[in-house]
Parts: C-alpha cells; sequence; structure tokens
C-alpha cells in the first residue's frame, strides 16, 4: 500500500455567527413596547375625569396584597361580597355612603314630624291654648311645618281693619315662639285678608298693605316671646290671593296669619333664589320690598275685618 491511501482526512464543521449577535433586537423589542405602554397609560390619564383620577390614586395608595385579597376591610366583611356589611349606611359596615337627598328629606319629616306632636302637647296640655285649639291648625305641607292661627267672627286676631294684635293672640304667638327657636329651620311668615274690599282714608293702603303688616306685628310677638330675629326668613303679605275657604272668600277663617317651619330643600330654594344673580341684586331687593308690603296695582276699596 502506498502512503496516499493511508492518509487520514478529519472535516470539522464551521459555525457561522452574526455580526456583533442578535441580543440587541430582543432588547430594542422590549424597549418599544414599554414605551407604547407608557404613551397609552398617559393618553388614558389625559382623557380621565378628575373623580376617575382620584380613584385611580386611591387603588395606588393601598397595598398590593390588599388589594388582591379585596379591599382593606375585606378580612373583617362577613359577606362574601367585598367591601359589605351589615349596614352600609352605617360608620359600623364596611362601606359608610354619603347623605343623599332622600336621606334629608327623611331626617326633615321626622324632625318637623316631631315638631308638630310637641306643639300639639303643648296646645292640649296647656289651658291657655287649649281654649283657642280650633283656630290653630297644624299640617305638614311640601314646604315644611305650617301653623295657621285663623280668625273667628266671635274670637278676631287683630282690631277691626288694623295690625294691632289683640290680647289672645298675643298669648299664642308667645307660646309659640320658645318651641320654633329650638328648632333649627328657619321659618316664613304671611298674612291673610278675606276679599272683603278696604275704603277707609288713604286709598293706597289696602288688603295687601293690611295684610303684611298684621304678618310683621306676628313677626314681633314671637320675638317677644323668645324667638330669635335671625329665624324669620320672609314675612309677605298675600291679601285674600290665597283663601282657605274657596267656597266662601268671605269667610272668617280666610283672615289668618301662615308661618311656615322650612324643611331644608324649601329654605335652600328660597335663600339660592335671592343670591342667584348678585348683578341684579338691587332689583330683586326692590321686589322683595314691593312684595312685603304687598303692594297692588289696583285701588282698592271697601273695608276688611
Amino acid at each position: 500500500m502506498t502512503e496516499a491511501s493511508h492518509r487520514i482526512i478529519i472535516k470539522r464543521p464551521v459555525i457561522a455567527t452574526a455580526h456583533h449577535g442578535g441580543a440587541w433586537k430582543i432588547a430594542y423589542a422590549d424597549f418599544m413596547t414599554a414605551m407604547m405602554a407608557f404613551f397609552l397609560v398617559m393618553w388614558l390619564l389625559g382623557i380621565s375625569s378628575p373623580k376617575q383620577l382620584a380613584g385611580i390614586a386611591e387603588q395606588f395608595k393601598m397595598p398590593l396584597k390588599a388589594a388582591i385579597a379585596g379591599g382593606p376591610a375585606s378580612g373583617n366583611s362577613s359577606t362574601v361580597i367585598p367591601g359589605g356589611g351589615a349596614d352600609p349606611t352605617r360608620a359600623a359596615g364596611d362601606v359608610k355612603q354619603s347623605e343623599t337627598e332622600s336621606d334629608t328629606d327623611s331626617n326633615d319629616n321626622k324632625s318637623l314630624g316631631s315638631l308638630k306632636q310637641r306643639l300639639d302637647n303643648m296646645i292640649e296640655s296647656s289651658p291657655v291654648l287649649k281654649q283657642f285649639r280650633p283656630q290653630l291648625l297644624i299640617d305638614i305641607t311640601p314646604e315644611g311645618l305650617r301653623i295657621q292661627i285663623v280668625d273667628s267672627s266671635n274670637r278676631p286676631m287683630f282690631d277691626r281693619s288694623s295690625a294691632i294684635v289683640v290680647s289672645y293672640m298675643r298669648t299664642i304667638l308667645r307660646e309659640i315662639g320658645p318651641v320654633l327657636n329650638a328648632q333649627p329651620n328657619k321659618i316664613t311668615l304671611s298674612g291673610h285678608t278675606d276679599a272683603t274690599l278696604y275704603m277707609q282714608g288713604d286709598k293706597s293702603y289696602s288688603n295687601w298693605e293690611l295684610s303684611a303688616d298684621r304678618a310683621n306685628a306676628s313677626r314681633r310677638e314671637l320675638i317677644a316671646g323668645g324667638m330669635e330675629d335671625k329665624k324669620v326668613l320672609r314675612v309677605m303679605g298675600v291679601a285674600s290671593s290665597m283663601n282657605l275657604n274657596q267656597d266662601d272668600p268671605y269667610a272668617a277663617t280666610n283672615r289668618r296669619i301662615s308661618i311656615v317651619v322650612l324643611n331644608h330643600r324649601a329654605q335652600a330654594e328660597i335663600e339660592s333664589s335671592n343670591a342667584a344673580n348678585p348683578a341684579n341684586a338691587g332689583v330683586k331687593s326692590a321686589h322683595a320690598r314691593q312684595a312685603t308690603i304687598g303692594q297692588s296695582p289696583a285701588n282698592l276699596s271697601g273695608t276688611p275685618l
């Protein structure tokens, strides 16, 4: 055998490698994904409302362990619903709801109902007031608790054709004053006359002025009895525009003083309407003064009781 036939050939595979390697591509892809997520988060925050942003901030304040478990008070809840409790309207529960408008109305009804009961008990237990019970009408209206002191043919509240309070009317108002003062609600007073036309001297003085003067005289008696002046929100005269006895506009019961202990909704509406447009405050004040004194565009004649 020749030397050429015994030659050994070794083949080694050649491994081709890319220039600088390919790991940078993975890192670049991760970077672009993170940037896309970052800009997506920024866009979502930009279109979110302040309320939504506050909720997101609260979520980030919560520890991760508590968030996964269902909330900070999830361990204290006996219900399978996260955030539940025995009574969600109470502080003892896991969820404390804010007071809604219906809750306010319900509280007003309870408070004014208690005031009505207190007035009824006071009238029944007082020998002085009990004799005037037929002339005291107390009921609940959409505006609040209404106390009406009505006139009687045999027992008028004011001197004839004047705003001078008679003795028994003064007693009623001064007895009611301290009870109203104990209530946080503000009140309105309105004076009413019957439809008998007024004619006594000056033609510019009519049932409108008379009813307003009687309402204001009643206000003074309430304050003299112990009620604070700041509790009065409005005093007005409405003449015979709102008769209690619709069938007989000349009935004695139409002559009355109406005191309304306002609920929160009615009080807020009156206060907001008076302060709705500060630019027109001067015009509104003039209108309020006109409504208070009860000026009427027409000249009335006759003599009311």
